[in-house]
């Protein structure tokens, strides 16, 4: 299983670094992570909108468009403020199903003057994919991500 290799957050910060326009930012990180990260099968951002998540730019299949703070993975994550590393979606209690072959997901919450803008959320057709060493790395760069015009 491929890990990422810490060049990743050094390869966000170049494509953010300069840019002002959040959805292009967005947009080229979840491209980015999709090229640089296997077995997954879907990556990308929900936006917090008048107290909802609302999809933002992803890559992969089609996705629920929204998500109550505190409904399914993405929603907890909210909710507690805290990441979610999933290794069975299918035994997590009220998982949304956008895609039914995701079997694990790592969502983290990306927080900007105390406030939730925002989450990553990276699913996996493989159980348990999102190792210790792989959430230390997308919350780093979430932390990349704060600096952003949100």
């Amino acid at each position: 299983m491929q890990q990422l290799q810490g060049e990743i957050v050094q390869q966000v910060s170049g494509l953010v670094s300069g840019e002002p326009d959040l959805i292009a930012n967005l947009s080229n990180v979840s491209a980015l992570l999709n090229q640089h990260l296997s077995d997954i099968n879907w990556v990308g951002f929900y936006i917090m909108r008048d107290g909802e998540l609302v999809l933002g730019p992803f890559q992969g299949k089609v996705a629920c468009i929204r998500i109550p703070v505190g409904r399914g993975v993405c929603g907890t994550a909210v909710a507690t403020r805290e990441t979610q590393r999933i290794d069975d979606v299918h035994a997590f209690p009220g998982h949304i199903a956008c895609d039914g072959a995701s079997n694990s997901e790592l969502v983290v919450p990306i927080i900007v003057n105390d406030n939730v803008v925002a989450v990553l959320d990276i699913d996996s057709p493989k159980h348990a994919r999102f190792t210790v060493e792989v959430q230390q790395e997308i919350e780093a760069v979430v932390e990349v991500l704060t600096t952003l015009n949100w």
